[in-house]
Formats: structure tokens, sequence, C-alpha cells
């Protein structure tokens, strides 16, 4: 056998088992997406074309737009404040003179080492509980009655904005905490000199420090809220015990479409417009603001 060809034949079994394991699905969701299978088409199911995306795109009520934007408004509040929160947490733990530093890193790591399962369920019913959460514990003592925080969808948003922070800030905090002590001292020292005060500094030395460096990370974060499953759904939309609070994002709107449902044809649909969007417009802006932070 040829040389240069030894290594692709070595590399064809594990290949095509990846790709059966990866393609197939993808092509197969594809071919679905242009079906009418729903419960009352399991084996009978047509092909309609491009009707099921026409539905999701151009037809409002349909609940893909509104998911989609709010998906896309839920990724960008929790990134902004995610990273001016976790900003300056991380300043103020590299402070001069702070005591016990180490301990409170390794207090803010609990939320990132917990099963987002547990933690979840845990702010559900011990925090949101109606009848003996923590927040409607406090209301009592304050004289004022209970309230259902997980009912209204504002509320609920909120709610769950709250708890998808609670547990990303660990990551981000000891990513930009890293990326301080990598800045070098010598530059405060000389900005000291030159008489620049504490908010000339930050914007001047730490802020175009650590762009080049969190930037990899904040896309990541991104991404991941982007597609956010647990925490919505287990929050409002677990199956018995659904709040009633409408806040569906893409994903949690697509799996409601293809197992409460079962209209799988939609479901595939959504499913391949969401692989669209992660797929095209994510690595565009990720490039470019990686470019920019090269430049």
């Amino acid at each position: 056998m040829n040389k240069k060809l030894r290594p692709y034949a070595y590399s064809l079994p594990a290949l095509a088992v990846i790709g059966f394991i990866i393609l197939f699905p993808i092509f197969y969701t594809g071919y679905i997406s242009c079906t009418n299978m729903n419960i009352y088409h399991w084996f009978n199911f047509r092909w309609i074309g491009a009707d099921n995306y026409k539905k999701a795109l151009f037809v409002f009520d349909s609940g893909f737009l509104p998911a989609l934007l709010r998906t896309i408004m839920w990724t960008v509040i929790n990134m902004v404040v995610q990273v001016i929160v976790a900003f300056f947490i991380a300043v103020l733990l590299n402070s001069e003179g702070l005591k016990m530093k180490n301990l409170y890193k390794t207090i803010l790591m609990f939320p990132w080492a917990m099963p987002a399962y547990v933690s979840i369920l845990l702010w559900r019913m011990g925090i949101y509980n109606t009848e003996f959460g923590l927040l409607n514990q406090w209301l009592k003592q304050l004289g004022l009655g209970p309230v259902n925080w997980l009912s209204n969808s504002s509320s609920a948003f909120l709610a769950c904005m709250v708890v998808n922070l609670w547990m990303a800030f660990p990551f981000m905090i000891m990513t930009i905490d890293g990326a301080l002590q990598s800045i070098d001292k010598s530059f405060y020292e000389s900005a000291t000199l030159d008489g620049a005060n504490w908010f000339n500094k930050i914007t001047k030395i730490t802020v175009p420090s650590l762009r080049p460096i969190i930037a990899p990370a904040v896309i990541l974060t991104t991404f991941t809220t982007f597609k956010q499953f647990d925490i919505i759904f287990l929050m409002t939309q677990q199956q018995g015990s659904n709040t009633g609070a409408n806040i569906h994002t893409v994903i949690t709107y697509a799996y409601e479409k293809a197992f409460i449902t079962n209209n799988y044809g939609y479901s595939s649909a959504i499913s391949i417009l969401i692989f669209v969007i992660i797929m095209i417009v994510f690595p565009i802006v990720s490039g470019k603001i990686m470019k920019e932070e090269v430049d």
C-alpha cells in the first residue's frame, strides 16, 4: 500500500464510526424536518418540503421567533452582567492587603463544583418556593405577602437568570482573576508615578490587558449560555411541575415540540435552525472578536 494512503486506511474505520455517530443524526434530522412526522403520522408521514421552516421563520405565532428573541436577550443580559460583576469581584480579590484570598476563592468555587441539577432544584425549592422558600420567608418577616416567583413570565425570567449567574460566576471570576495576576505590576507602578488614579488604571491598563486573555472564555460562555436548557426547564417547565411561566428559549421550545406535543417534523426543523445558528453565526462573531483582540 502507498505510504501516503496508509494513515488514511488505518483511520478509516474510526472515521466511519465517527461519521455515522455524528453525521447520520444530522442528515436524518434534516430529512425529518421536511416531513409531517408527528403523533398522528408515525409511519405514514410524507414529504412537505420547507413548510416547517416557513412556519418557524415567518409565522410569529408559531413560537419560534419569540423564543429566539428571548434566547438572544437571555444570552446578552447574562453575559453583560456576568462579565461586569465578575470583573469587579476579581479586582476586589486582587486588592492589596486582602486577607484570606484563597478562602474566598474556594468559597466562590462552590456553585461551579456542585452538580447543576442539585443546584437548580435547591434554588427552586429552597429559595423560590411559594410556601417555605427563603425569599417569601423574608417577605413574611417584613409583613408582606408571598410571591409566586416562578408563575409569572417576567419574574421567572429574572429568577432563572439569577440562578444562571450564580452558577456561572465562578468560572468567569477565576478566569479574570488569573488574567489579572498575569498583568505586569510595573505598569501600575509607572501609572502611580504619573499621577494616575484608580479609574485611570482600570480603564487604561487593566481592561486593555484583560481583553485578549478573557475573550476565549467570554466566547465559550456565550455559546454555553445561548444553548442553556437545564435551568429554564427544571425551574419552570419540568413535566408534572410546570409553573405556567412562558419563558421558552429555542432549546426548550424544540424539546417541547419533540417530546411533549410529539411534532417531530417541526421540532427537527427547529433543531436544524439552531444548528445553523450555532455553526455559522457563532464562528463568524467569535472570529471577529478574536481578530479585534489580536489587532
